[in-house]
């Protein structure tokens, strides 16, 4: 992203909103066993004839990443994310393979684990060794323009309370290698056991940031300074903040829905922080509690809330976010998307509710890896819940011309 409005024009200064850009991870599969398969190079080489560098390796072979070019409004991201995500479709097709939107392999993979040839996945080996086995998984990263990183890190302390409620509704992890972990997130409960991974910690200042990431590569807990693997970070080389605490949402509306919350949520703390506020210094052991009974129940249950430490019902503390946020959302255009968003969890779950109804009602795991693969690249699957109006198709019978754009050089790559 190279450009926006500041955020901290705020729900109330009629800035247009600030540039969206969503990065997806997902699983490559065998359509016999369903298991994740290590031909990501050979799927991007493929993909990058038709779109360009916005799908790219990751650091499993087994994996691949797709990018959208930023957009302000909710509908073009989403188109966008649905033509790049059939792009990536189409490669693996014609490798033989399928992609699959869950935050752990399902049914395990074939053969031994592959690592991307980047040096940065080598560096890792090296100082983290084998805290890095069984590492394959796939998140959703959102990206919001920002002003500048003083502010970014500023708004990353009161993005802090509510990340476990994210982990909560975008759960869809519960099962690793055929196995049911217990967990709506397995995901997170595997990140959870490196040292400095997870909800960043309260800062004061740009200062005391980067003298803490400082301090932290020196330890070896971290690998770069400049590319800290928290949840919430100013990235490295452009001008965005980047929430990375999702598992990936198997279907293209969901991560739309989450993408103009997470917004709705920094144009509010950047409000904020123009106004002097620096974030609630919201303790981190309670943050972590928060993230592990997110990561353990999902949506269905009840989580921490982490502004006061109560036990509440997820419905209620999204209820909570949108009122934080409804100011934002309004004058953005994106309060139907986000509500239909949170109806569409009332109604049928968050990803790991689906996947482990799709197995009790089959009885067989690779059914519920079809059913994630139908989810991902099917455009159909994203017109329930009433959002075909939302798909390019509607817009379509709609007499709205927009085209998605694609090809390379839309969006940079960004690292992590």
């Amino acid at each position: 992203m190279t450009s926006g409005p500041c955020p901290g024009a705020g729900p109330t200064g009629h800035a247009p909103a600030p540039l969206l850009g969503v990065e997806e991870e997902f699983f490559l599969i065998d359509p016999g066993s369903r298991a994740v398969s290590s031909l990501g190079s050979r799927v991007v080489a493929r993909a990058r004839a038709a779109v360009g560098d916005l799908v790219s390796g990751e650091f499993d072979e087994c994996q691949v990443e797709v990018k959208t070019p930023p957009r302000r409004e909710g509908a073009a991201l989403y188109d966008e994310l649905v033509a790049v995500r059939g792009a990536a479709a189409a490669a693996a097709r014609a490798e033989g393979l399928g992609v699959c939107a869950s935050g752990t392999p399902v049914m395990g993979r074939q053969g031994p684990a592959v690592v991307g040839d980047h040096p940065r996945y080598r560096a890792g080996l090296d100082q983290f060794g084998t805290l890095l086995d069984g590492f394959t998984i796939c998140a959703a990263h959102i990206h919001v323009h920002m002003p500048d990183r003083e502010t970014a890190v500023l708004v990353g302390n009161h993005l802090r309370p509510w990340l476990p409620l994210l982990v909560a509704m975008s759960a869809n992890s519960p099962f690793l290698d055929g196995r049911d972990m217990g967990y709506a997130s397995w995901r997170t409960v595997i990140r959870g056991r490196f040292p400095a991974l997870g909800p960043p910690p309260y800062v004061d200042s740009l200062d005391h940031y980067e003298r803490l990431t400082a301090a932290l590569q020196e330890s070896e807990a971290m690998l770069d300074a400049a590319i800290p693997f928290w949840d919430v970070r100013p990235n490295p080389q452009f001008p965005t903040l980047e929430i990375r605490v999702m598992d990936v949402p198997a279907e293209a509306a969901d991560t739309v829905g989450l993408a103009v919350l997470i917004r709705a949520l920094v144009v509010t703390a950047g409000a904020l922080v123009q106004r002097g506020h620096t974030g609630p210094e919201t303790c981190g052991e309670l943050v972590r509690a928060a993230y592990w009974r997110a990561a353990r129940d999902g949506w269905s249950g009840k989580g921490v809330d982490a502004l006061t430490g109560r036990i509440l019902p997820c419905s209620v503390q999204a209820a909570r976010l949108v009122e934080h946020v409804r100011p934002a959302l309004e004058e953005h255009g994106d309060l139907d998307r986000a509500v239909a968003f949170l109806r569409r969890l009332a109604e049928r779950g968050c990803g790991a509710q689906r996947q482990r109804i799709s197995w009790r009602r089959r009885a067989h795991l690779a059914d519920v890896v079809d059913d994630l693969a139908r989810l991902t690249f099917d455009e159909e699957s994203h017109w329930e819940g009433g959002h075909r109006e939302a798909s390019p198709s509607g817009r379509r019978e709609r007499g709205d011309q927009h085209v998605p754009v694609r090809g390379p050089g839309r969006i940079q790559r960004t690292d992590g």
